[in-house]
């Protein structure tokens, strides 16, 4: 799933690989997905979209924005997006086709859900994108120690640091895959009430917020997610899906599993202690 060294290193490769390119033709929905969702009707996509040139890519949050022209397209969490060079090469289901006029091609299919969106620059009012769109990225300068203070005014004490972290559009981007080595790295357990840290605590989880996303973004993303060309990520996951029932990297003891929040959270039972 997209989230910030995703959606950032998909958009410099699209930098990279199409920018410039025209748009040839498009097509949207040829394999219909009930969880992928369109801005308007898909078949006005390639009318929409076709003698556009391409433009600058961003990362915003989990999403992947590609200008063209006054249009944009926006792919959302969940939609998968691929390059290929040939269009022969090009998976036969998809959400989405780009054929550009050297014939190469951007294929986006969409896993359990997704946002597969094209429309004029203005045009989408969505509260998630927006709201992506005005904070700043963890990447950036801009997301600073007092403005990372300024995200826990307010925030209840029972709060746990997986939600304060991870929902709410705190930090758009930062979602539930990412979460879990930032707070390996800031010794704070998933489910530790946000009320319980200390002010030494609150700032090893900003520098980890900080840190590991670069990390993370500096080697393509994470190894259990995919680039522009269907490449795993450089960065190996210190807890995820490929690490449960292991050995930790830093004390030996077995990774742990639960399910919380409608997903699953990992720690070390040593390095991340449940405290009150």
């Amino acid at each position: 799933m997209l989230e910030i060294p995703e959606s950032t290193t998909i958009a410099r490769q699209l930098n990279e690989t199409v920018r410039g390119k025209a748009i040839r033709r498009v097509v949207a929905s040829a394999s219909p997905h009930k969880f992928a969702f369109y801005h308007g009707d898909p078949a006005d996509y390639d009318a929409l979209l076709t003698g556009q040139v391409v433009g600058d890519s961003f990362g915003i949050g989990a999403m992947v924005e590609i200008a063209a022209g006054n249009r944009r397209i926006v792919l959302g969490d969940g939609a998968n997006l691929r390059y290929y060079d040939d269009s022969t090469k090009a998976p036969s289901k998809h959400q989405l086709l780009i054929e550009l006029d050297d014939r190469s091609v951007l294929a986006c299919s969409v896993q359990m859900y997704g946002s597969v969106l094209a429309f004029m620059d203005g045009e989408h009012d969505n509260k998630y994108y927006l709201v992506a769109k005005e904070k700043p990225q963890p990447l950036t300068d801009a997301f600073d120690r007092s403005y990372f203070d300024a995200l826990y005014i307010g925030v209840p004490e029972k709060l746990s640091s997986k939600a304060f972290l991870a929902t709410g559009q705190r930090i758009p981007g930062l979602g539930n895959g990412v979460l879990q080595d930032i707070l390996f790295y800031a010794g704070i357990h998933p489910k530790r009430k946000m009320g319980t840290l200390s002010e030494k605590e609150l700032d090893g989880m900003f520098h980890a917020v900080k840190d590991i996303l670069a990390d993370m973004t500096s080697l393509c993303g994470r190894d259990t997610e995919k680039d522009l060309f269907g490449n795993s990520g450089g960065y190996k996951t210190i807890l995820s899906k490929n690490t449960v029932g292991k050995p930790c990297s830093v004390c030996g003891a077995e990774i742990q599993k639960a399910a919380y929040m409608g997903g699953a959270v990992y720690w070390c039972p040593v390095c991340q202690p449940l405290t009150e």
